[in-house]
């Protein structure tokens, strides 16, 4: 295959289970309105917020302000998954991966949707204020703001950046979780911010591989549809750098100690060999391999580092 201006992955030719959309259709009410917060988006958000909430307590925190957290937390990211599925249904129905939501098969109206996201969002903030505190609520809201804003309605058509600058929305969960806990913020969840926000990019990349025409189709300029394949993976190689470097340099910052620093040095290790690894195999099924790696290696991370907090 000769490298040219698009990747070299064709993108519907593998299976797999796929974290950011579902091809599975609701039917009914209910499962329509649980499907347009995203429930396996905001599964993976809160695989870092518990973890970010022991760190932050030096052991484990109120169970209670643990309970209210995940819920503020799954309210906030379900009203703005729903917004963000509201802003881009006309797209959604473009692409295979996206055709079978809710807005897009008219399960529920937009008009509908959008009160129910918005209501989400309000009792999120109230949720969040009364069990914890106003950082964290604030923090929360201004995600939403930042997702919907800056990525949806503004770099996800426009940047071929668009998921570098837009995912940083991805890594507010554990300033929420540690402000929850703290009621102040410190070089820790920054530096854990900074952890997610180069983690989003290759994680997210890898699936954009698959789906490449997907994007094509809906003309979305999602890095993978738009540049040539080594060029998307060596961005891929470098965001993985940056992530890796930055769960190195938590070790001190945090004082972690043995579990969480073997497990962040390997699976930072495997994380940069898979990457350089899809680069050699321009398949759809390695970018999927890839994919789920990403989600096992920051559950694995943050395991660890809650490991190495309670041991």
């Amino acid at each position: 295959m000769a490298v040219g201006s698009r990747p070299l992955v064709p993108s519907r030719l593998a299976p797999g289970g796929i974290a950011h959309g579902s091809r599975r259709t609701a039917t009914t009410s209910v499962g329509a309105y649980v499907a347009l917060t995203k429930p396996r988006i905001i599964e993976l958000l809160l695989i870092t917020t518990v973890p970010t909430m022991v760190l932050a307590e030096g052991g484990w925190p109120s169970t209670w302000l643990v309970i209210i957290t995940l819920i503020g937390g799954t309210l906030a990211a379900g009203g703005a998954n729903a917004i963000n599925m509201y802003v881009d249904r006309d797209i959604d129905k473009l692409m295979e991966r996206t055709r079978n939501r809710p807005l897009v098969t008219g399960v529920i109206e937009p008009r509908n949707a959008l009160v129910f996201a918005l209501v989400l969002e309000m009792v999120a903030f109230v949720v969040l204020w009364a069990g914890a505190n106003l950082l964290a609520a604030a923090l929360a809201l201004a995600a939403t703001a930042f997702y919907v804003g800056i990525y949806t309605l503004w770099l996800k058509r426009t940047s071929k950046q668009n998921i570098v600058i837009g995912g940083a929305a991805g890594a507010v969960p554990v300033l929420v979780g540690w402000a929850a806990v703290q009621n102040d913020l410190s070089w820790t969840p920054v530096v854990l911010f900074a952890v997610m926000f180069f983690w989003t990019p290759p994680h997210f990349w890898a699936l954009a591989i698959k789906y490449a025409d997907d994007y094509r189709a809906a003309n979305v300029p999602m890095l993978p549809a738009v540049v040539p394949f080594q060029n998307a993976i060596r961005q891929m190689v470098g965001h993985t750098l940056a992530m890796v470097a930055c769960t190195l340099i938590l070790i001190p910052v945090a004082d972690l100690g043995f579990v969480y620093s073997v497990t962040a040095v390997v699976m930072g290790a495997m994380f940069i060999g898979a990457t350089i690894w899809l680069g050699s195999h321009p398949t759809a099924s390695a970018s999927m391999r890839v994919f789920g790696f990403s989600i096992t290696y920051v559950t694995v991370l943050f395991g660890a580092m809650t490991l190495d907090v309670l041991i």
